[in-house]
């Protein structure tokens, strides 16, 4: 099997010098049509939460005019920022859009590859992608897009290897992702990797009450907790019975909640958190990937088999590549 290594992000700030740093500023790129949910769901990642002290990151939407743009479903939103401000940011994240054709303007084009021609990480999801590879950025890059864009994407740009299955694929300093769903992912990813597991973690657990929930789960405080000790438990063969036992509540009904509560079942989210750990041990040791996979409770053909799905490459390419 043939692997395409994922890029070294370069992460250099202007009159900053060469070392890593995390972003403290998100620039949103908007067009005419932008999808509602996507907008929504990424100003909520990317809220101020200093009161909970986590790093402060400031949070922008820019687009090709100032002054109000309508959403997919005609909500206006004020735009006070241009193009210009794309150049500035830490991350530019490209939004989807239901407007079509998928056109991206010069001035946009220009703007978000010299934000990343100084440094910053470029991001998109869904309808996003296709804006993103209107820049160029994709070209030599693995990418995914929304898999009703996918064929199109590799017709347009037959120089981007599409990923059509994969959540989303971190090539460094160019990421993106599926739906919105995926695209949620893909900026906790982002946060785990530049500013910690434990700040990624606390932003998931605070969007959690956002999702629409029928069930009234008695404290916020109880339900971190809960995930706090599945976390502690990735080595074991921990089951949705196990979970709802530790939660007081029935299997049936903790599972009910838990899916109608995180948008997922209580198996796929663990699955993903143990995905998570596994690519920070990959990163930050060099423990046998076989040693990782028992570490984070997965036979080593299972991480392989998942960690493929969601990167395209399995673990052992991964850490060659970083």
């Amino acid at each position: 099997m043939s692997v395409t290594c994922l890029d070294r992000p370069d992460r250099r700030r202007a009159g900053e010098g060469a070392g890593a740093l995390p972003f403290r500023s998100v620039a949103a790129y908007a067009v005419p049509g932008v999808s509602s949910l996507g907008l929504s769901a990424v100003r909520r990642v990317f809220a101020d939460r200093r009161a909970q002290r986590l790093p402060r990151i400031d949070f922008a939407v820019c687009a090709d005019a100032t002054g109000p743009l309508r959403t997919d479903l005609g909500w206006r939103v004020d735009v006070e920022q241009g193009p210009a401000s794309l150049i500035r940011a830490d991350l530019v994240m490209v939004l989807p859009t239901e407007k079509r054709p998928l056109t991206l303007d010069p001035a946009a084009a220009e703007a978000i590859r010299k934000a990343y021609e100084r440094g910053a990480v470029v991001a998109a999801f869904g309808a996003g992608s296709v804006l993103l590879a209107r820049t160029g950025l994709l070209d030599g890059r693995r990418a995914t897009t929304h898999p009703d864009l996918a064929a199109r994407l590799a017709r347009d740009h037959p120089s981007v290897t599409v990923e059509p299955r994969a959540r989303y694929v971190d090539a460094g300093q160019v990421v993106t992702a599926g739906g919105t769903a995926a695209g949620i992912d893909m900026c906790l990813h982002l946060l785990r990797r530049e500013h910690g597991a434990a700040v990624s973690q606390a932003v998931a657990v605070d969007l959690l009450p956002d999702a629409p929930c029928a069930w009234s789960w008695a404290q916020e405080g109880d339900l971190a907790e809960l995930l706090a000790w599945a976390l502690d438990r990735l080595d074991q063969s921990l089951s949705v019975d196990d979970m709802a036992r530790h939660a007081l509540m029935s299997s049936r009904t903790f599972a009910r909640w838990f899916r109608e509560a995180a948008g997922t079942t209580p198996m796929a989210w663990l699955r993903e958190q143990r995905l998570d750990r596994a690519e920070e041990l990959l990163r930050t040791t060099g423990k046998p990937v076989s040693a990782i996979a028992r570490e984070v409770g997965f036979q080593p053909g299972q991480l392989r088999r998942h960690f493929t799905r969601r990167h395209g490459v399995p673990p052992a390419a991964f850490r060659r590549c970083r």
